[in-house]
């Protein structure tokens, strides 16, 4: 029995890589989950595109049972995740490298790429609160309007890329805008792009979709890095996991300007990760779930004459530009906790998917 098996074993998590089978369910003793409800007086956090139901339960029970051995280095147990989750994106363990959430890769990209001075591409608008740091790091901003339906204009980002782009930043699907690049173009311009500079594609939503993962291209493509997060799907925000996947030797490259690679991650953290890969029937029911009360509330907000971008992910783009209240206001008055205005021109805005319930409020609150 290997030292890895022999750790998850004596800390009663040796069932989690074999499947978890017999393990009954923390919230209720059954087999199946229960929603969790909503109180009247219960504020609504729509803002940052959590995942309302999670983190499952097998992730529970073991974040229980593994708080018993935090007093140790998880050194024993992240090499079980990283097999489990090279298994899961069609690569090899040495092509994973974790973190404590995709931002502390994110960052760790930045200061790879700032190694030598010059610019980044992304689009305008996406995911941007790395980018401070990133220009304080000496990296010149370059941006690049979305198409008119706000989507990724890939055209426009390979043509923005001179001598001195050291990296092609794209969220996949887009957050906020929830749009999907269309896979082949994907592929064609990760193909081209990657000849001149590092394109990163930020899929921390892919599971929300039916999309296949772009990982399995890191194998064969030095300057292609692909992150991924536990915070979404599997409802592990707050214990902050994630994972770069990339060709082996940018691995080695990333993990040398860690302290201690692979080790910022805490042992609760990885074995609620571990458990939640293997709980197929959590992810099958936060994707219907989900799927569900997004319809519910595009369909609502359209009949409310906002216009909404179709959404491939948790959480919905849409127009204020026809609303008549002030909408922030009304948020305030319910107990609603939204986000910003990401584009002054056509007042849009973002709201994260909740529990329909969560959702039905929502719709109450803008009447």
């Amino acid at each position: 029995m290997s030292n890895r098996r022999i750790w998850l074993k004596q800390i009663g998590l040796g069932t989690i890589g074999l499947g978890f089978g017999q393990f009954e369910t923390f919230a209720n003793g059954t087999n199946e989950y229960i929603l969790p409800d909503l109180a009247d007086h219960s504020p609504i956090l729509l803002r940052s595109n959590e995942n309302p139901y999670g983190p499952s339960p097998k992730a529970r029970l073991a974040m229980a049972k593994s708080v018993n051995i935090s007093n140790r280095y998880g050194w024993n147990l992240s090499p079980e995740l990283i097999t489990l989750l090279a298994k899961k994106n069609t690569v090899s363990d040495n092509n994973i490298l974790l973190g404590a959430g995709s931002t502390e890769i994110l960052d760790l990209i930045l200061q790879y790429t700032a190694l030598k001075k010059g610019n980044f591409i992304l689009a305008e608008t996406t995911f941007d609160y790395w980018t401070a740091p990133a220009e304080k790091l000496g990296i010149k901003k370059i941006t690049v309007p979305l198409t008119k339906d706000k989507k990724h204009d890939l055209p426009a980002m390979l043509n923005a890329i001179d001598a001195d782009t050291k990296m092609v930043y794209i969220c996949n699907p887009n957050n906020p805008t929830g749009t999907l690049c269309q896979r082949e173009e994907l592929i064609a311009f990760i193909r081209e792009a990657t000849q001149r500079t590092i394109v990163f594609v930020d899929e921390a939503y892919i599971d929300f979709t039916d999309e296949p993962s772009l990982s399995d291209l890191v194998v064969s493509n030095k300057n292609l890095i692909i992150t991924k997060t536990f915070s979404k799907m599997y409802g592990l925000a707050g214990a902050r996991i994630g994972y770069a996947v990339a060709h082996s030797t940018v691995i080695d490259e990333l993990s040398i300007l860690k302290s201690s690679p692979n080790l910022s991650v805490s042992v609760v953290s990885i074995a609620a990760a571990i458990a939640s890969l293997n709980d197929e029937d959590f992810i099958r029911q936060v994707r219907t779930s989900n799927q569900e009360a997004k319809k519910y509330t595009i369909a609502q907000l359209t009949q409310l004459n906002l216009t909404c971008i179709p959404s491939y992910s948790n959480f919905i783009y849409f127009s204020l530009e026809n609303y008549k209240k002030d909408y922030f206001k009304q948020l305030q008055d319910h107990n609603i906790v939204g986000t910003k205005i990401y584009e002054e021109n056509g007042k849009w805005t973002r709201i994260t998917i909740g529990t329909m319930k969560e959702m039905q409020r929502f719709i109450e609150a803008l009447k």
